[in-house]
């Protein structure tokens, strides 16, 4: 619920309450929300009951548990990393954890969230359920400013060895290993919802036969680029980030004997390298691109859209025919209509002819609750050009 769909506000006192009763202009009871008094997002529903601060701790963990139990059978000897908790769309709101090998990050993005209790309550059932080497809590600097949370200590929530402060780690996906860093990296250090399209891309290059030389745009620190290079023959990952192409390497170096491509990485802001290797003439069997949230304000969208499809025209110039493109998008406020349409224009301009052979979303441990837009954020078009 909006702040600006507020209308009238009771706390009770000076400091604002993580919880309050919210009712509709009848007085008719709705439920108890989370409360938030600095972000846009004013109250997030937690029980269409009235309850306190007891009875809502009972609920989380017993929520948090559930969660982590549905989770299970992702898990397994070629996978032991994965989002444990997905805020909203497993009745926690403002609470992520997620899973690399022996290590859980914790995010508390609510400010009804930011509690000891509630940090208690999250070590306790991860403990118990999990038994990791160690709990830490990874803040969004963004979110933290938007909400007005507290600053977050730099020693773990909890650890297995006190003393050695573990913070680092190597997790597998898919039967590919890849470090971890808690201290580094984009959202809590990497990108676990593209999971099963790492897996997905590489066996529809099998299937097409585009499993020459293929492309990785944005690949951060090598998901698709790695996963390609055990069916392709060459892979060049692209990113602006010379910090994420080290770990990229390192992740090459850690899974070489799994690997049949020769791969190399290329620091350079994908734009002006697409356009300088597009007029160029270069040409690839299969191309990824899996660009950052360009549109994370409804304002942004028009320019994001110009954005994909500048992107995706490059591609299509590149692709020779019978290819693979895979083309993302993480931005929750671009529907699939927006993507569809800005890779439908550029393919217009390319003249090429683009065939959807699937539309993909986040991994599984990722949920869509289906009247939550917002938590069907992760679009992914598999296409193949002629």
């Amino acid at each position: 619920m909006y702040a600006s769909d507020v209308e009238s506000l009771e706390t009770g006192g000076e400091s604002a309450p993580a919880l309050l009763p919210v009712a509709d202009n009848r007085g008719l009871l709705l439920g108890t929300a989370l409360y938030s008094p600095y972000s846009q997002i004013a109250l997030r529903l937690v029980s269409h009951e009235a309850i306190g601060g007891r009875v809502w701790l009972g609920l989380l963990e017993s929520r948090l548990r559930k969660a982590i139990a549905g989770r299970a059978a992702l898990l397994g000897e070629n996978t032991n990393a994965c989002r444990l908790v997905f805020s909203e769309a497993d009745e926690i709101p403002g609470l992520v954890a997620d899973r690399y090998g022996d290590l859980v990050i914790l995010q508390l993005l609510t400010r009804g969230l930011d509690s000891a209790a509630v940090r208690d309550a999250c070590v306790r059932v991860l403990r118990e359920e999990l038994s990791p080497a160690a709990i830490l809590e990874r803040p969004d600097p963004r979110v933290r400013e938007l909400e007005g949370l507290s600053a977050p200590g730099l020693a773990p929530l909890w650890a297995k060895d006190a003393e050695s402060q573990l913070t680092s780690t190597v997790f597998r996906l898919n039967g590919l290993e890849f470090f971890y860093d808690a201290n580094g990296g984009q959202k809590t250090g990497a990108f676990l919802d593209q999971r099963a399209n790492y897996l997905a891309t590489a066996n529809w290059a099998e299937r097409l036969n585009t499993t020459g030389r293929a492309l990785d745009v944005c690949t951060y620190q090598g998901g698709f680029a790695l996963h390609l290079a055990r069916v392709c023959r060459q892979v060049t990952g692209i990113d602006a980030s010379r910090a994420s192409l080290e770990v990229a390497e390192k992740n090459l170096e850690r899974n070489r004997a799994r690997l049949k491509a020769e791969v190399d990485w290329v620091d350079a802001d994908a734009f002006d390298l697409l356009r300088d290797w597009s007029d160029a003439k270069e040409s690839f069997d299969t191309i990824v691109l899996d660009p950052p949230a360009f549109a994370k304000t409804k304002r942004a969208v028009e320019g994001a859209l110009r954005g994909y499809k500048e992107l995706n025209l490059r591609a299509l110039k590149m692709i020779r025919p019978g290819g693979l493109l895979v083309t993302c998008s993480c931005s929750h406020h671009v529907g699939w209509s927006d993507l569809e349409g800005a890779v439908a224009s550029a393919a217009a301009d390319a003249h090429r002819r683009v065939r959807i052979l699937e539309r993909r979303g986040a991994a599984l441990d990722h949920p869509v609750v289906l009247n939550l837009p917002e938590s069907e954020y992760l679009k992914c078009l598999v296409l193949e050009v002629d």
